[in-house]
């Protein structure tokens, strides 16, 4: 009865596994470009993923946030989570890995989502800036709120302050 428990314990370790590595693929192996539908469904997945400070609460918008909602929250892929410290904030000195996903979700006073910022390394992709990230930017529903083809212009401005980690300003905005 201990090996079938056993058993069953490695087999659900190795199905998550491979759920979150195939969340890391759709990312990082295709030679596609990023679409708004493929930005919303990204941002949608779960999965995988390690909240910031590793805490889903909500966090208020600081006074640094271009973003309109009075909430957030941001979740890290496998492949970004590595560069968290043990406290779950990023890493001083950080540059994420290529097929690095994060997703910060853009709340209302009444808890409901929406929209996500969501920031992938893909170096090769034609919407990525000259760090290698594509900002996409979307509503809920999916409509896009910021061209992809801009490569983050009209937002690396405000994530190029004083402090900033590869780009990312958890660490600023919610020390």
């Amino acid at each position: 009865m201990n090996q079938k428990i056993a058993l069953s314990l490695a087999l659900a370790a190795c199905v998550a596994l491979l759920n979150a590595c195939q969340t890391n693929m759709t990312t990082t192996t295709t030679t596609e470009a990023l679409t708004i539908p493929k930005i919303l469904e990204i941002a949608k997945q779960t999965s995988g993923y390690t909240w910031y400070k590793k805490s889903d609460a909500y966090l208020p918008k600081n006074a640094v946030s271009g973003h309109a909602e009075p909430l957030e929250r941001t979740r890290y892929d496998a492949t970004a989570a590595m560069q968290l410290d043990a406290n779950g904030k990023v890493k001083a000195g950080t540059v994420f890995p290529e097929g690095s996903t994060i997703v910060k979700e853009l709340v209302n006073a009444d808890k409901t989502v929406n929209g996500y910022a969501v920031l992938i390394k893909r170096k090769a992709d034609p919407s990525a800036d000259a760090d290698g990230w594509v900002w996409g930017y979307v509503t809920a529903a999916g409509v896009e709120r910021h061209p992809l083809s801009s490569k983050g212009v009209g937002c690396i401005a405000c994530h190029s302050i004083s402090g900033h980690i590869d780009r990312t300003l958890m660490n600023v905005s919610n020390p």
